[in-house]
This record gives structure tokens, C-alpha cells and sequence, in this order.
């Protein structure tokens, strides 16, 4: 029988100078990672504070609307709080988590228009609060049938069968053939929000003597106050320069009868 021949005795030597064959090293499991079972019971009471959480939000009787109020932040209170929750229509026994504000606040404002604001606040467990903020009239406008309060944008929201006492008078003139262009480019609803924008830069003590303001068009406004006396003021642009000039006029010729500020750079006074 041959022996082992000179190669296979080399193949052998080089074998075994290299050492035992090497092994993949073991991977090891981070620290931070959990045991499998671990991950597991963490993940089923995940599952089962979930389910909970959303029974306890939308299934109990925990967390359903039972009361529904009425909050006035400032302002009139004309409205009484029985209107305010019929129009709000907030459905009570429904859970507190699927109520939908908006939907509340839009209905308040579409069907209660004297309602400049509305905030629907959840008062949690079971309570739903409405802050309400009502508009103030500081203009009124004759109708058919009464007398419509406008705010200061100039917003008609009401109407009342008398006039009421201490607001000033709203006239908006038909248009004719000098003023026909400005109502049509302007409309009636930007005439009227002029019109109450100016009340805002009145002096004190003109705004309460003030009975009536009359828009011809954009920039014929006049305001006529007691006695007979008038103030041409123009459009309502540069508001608060022409109220200055008025003040000027006032302890200049306080005895005038006409006032013409709309040109607050050039004021003029005449009769008296």
C-alpha cells in the first residue's frame, strides 16, 4: 500500500499550523432590547389600554354630554339662553368625544344672527360651555317693518318694530344719475360698513351728539347732528386726520352750522 506522499504530508503541515477551522461569531441580543416574551405582554396591554380607552371615550356612560350652558364673555345680552341652546342644538347623551364644535358654532351663528361670536368649549367629563359674544348696534336702518341695528362693520342683524333710542340714524340714499356708478361698484353692504367705520374716529362728544348719517355714495358722507348742524366728511378714508381737523374746527368756530372735513387738510366752517 502506498504511503502518503509529499504533497498530502504539505497539505496536512499547513493545515494544522492554520489551527481549527474558524466559526461564525454568535450575535448577541441588544441590552436594551426585550426578551420576546416581554415584548409581547407589553404589546397585548398596549392592545388592551387602546380597546379600553376608546370604549371609555365613545361606549360608557362616563364621558356622554349631560349639561349644556351659556356664557356671555362680554357685551349685550338680548338673546336668551333658551334661543341660544335651541339653535345650538348640541345633542346631549351623545359622547363628549365625538361632538363636533364647528358644526355647533355655525349653526349658533347662521340661525342667530345678532351672534358675532361663538366658542364651543368642551367642560370635561360632561359638560359642553358656549361663550357667546352678541353684536352691539351702533347704527339703525329703516325697513318695511321697523328698524334694522347695524354694528360697527356695518353688519344689519336685527330688526325691531320702533326705533330705538339713542342710536343714530342710518340713510342710504337711492342712487341717482350723479352717485349710480359708486353703488355699483360699491354695492350696499361696503356702504353701509363705511358708514359705521366712521363712527369709530368720532370725537366723543360728536358721536353723541350725532343723529343721523347719510351715504349719497362712497365719498359723500355727512353726519347731521343736533341743531341743525352738519359735518361733510367725505369717504371714510383718512378717518382719523379728518376727525383732528373737526376737533380744530369745533374749538375754532364751535358756533358754525356746517363743517367740511373732507379734505382734513383744508377744513372749512360756514353759517352761524
Amino acid at each position: 500500500m502506498a504511503g502518503v506522499t509529499t504533497a498530502e504530508r504539505g497539505g496536512e503541515r499547513r493545515q494544522s499550523d492554520a489551527g481549527p477551522p474558524s466559526r461564525r461569531p454568535t450575535r448577541r441580543r441588544p441590552a436594551w432590547l426585550p426578551r420576546p416574551r416581554v415584548l409581547l405582554a407589553w404589546t397585548v396591554l398596549a392592545a388592551l389600554l387602546g380597546g379600553f380607552g376608546t370604549w371609555a371615550l365613545y361606549g360608557s356612560d362616563w364621558l356622554r354630554i349631560d349639561r349644556v350652558s351659556v356664557n356671555w364673555t362680554e357685551g349685550p345680552r338680548e338673546l336668551t339662553e333658551e334661543e341660544i341652546l335651541t339653535a345650538a342644538a348640541v345633542p346631549v347623551g351623545s359622547p363628549m368625544a365625538s361632538l363636533d364644535k364647528g358644526a355647533v358654532g355655525a349653526r349658533l351663528l347662521a340661525e342667530l344672527p345678532r351672534l358675532d361670536s361663538v366658542r364651543v368649549v368642551r367642560a370635561w367629563p360632561d359638560g359642553v360651555s358656549l361663550k357667546v359674544v352678541e353684536r352691539v348696534a351702533v347704527l339703525q336702518e329703516a325697513t318695511a317693518d321697523g328698524f334694522a341695528e347695524v354694528d360697527d362693520d356695518g353688519v344689519a342683524f336685527a330688526e325691531n318694530p320702533a326705533e330705538l333710542d339713542g342710536v343714530p340714524l342710518l340713510e342710504l340714499r337711492e342712487p341717482t344719475a350723479g352717485n349710480d356708478a359708486s353703488w355699483r361698484r360699491f354695492g350696499e353692504e361696503r356702504l353701509r360698513a363705511e358708514a359705521a367705520s366712521v363712527l369709530a374716529a368720532l370725537p366723543g362728544e360728536v358721536r353723541d351728539d350725532l343723529r343721523v348719517v347719510s351715504v349719497a355714495s362712497f365719498d359723500a358722507i355727512t353726519l347731521e347732528l343736533s341743531q341743525d348742524r352738519t359735518i361733510h366728511w367725505g369717504s371714510a378714508e383718512d378717518s382719523d386726520a379728518k376727525a383732528d381737523a373737526l376737533r380744530t374746527l369745533f374749538n375754532a368756530a364751535g358756533d358754525a352750522r356746517h363743517f367740511d372735513v373732507s379734505a382734513p387738510s383744508v377744513p372749512a366752517t360756514s353759517g352761524g
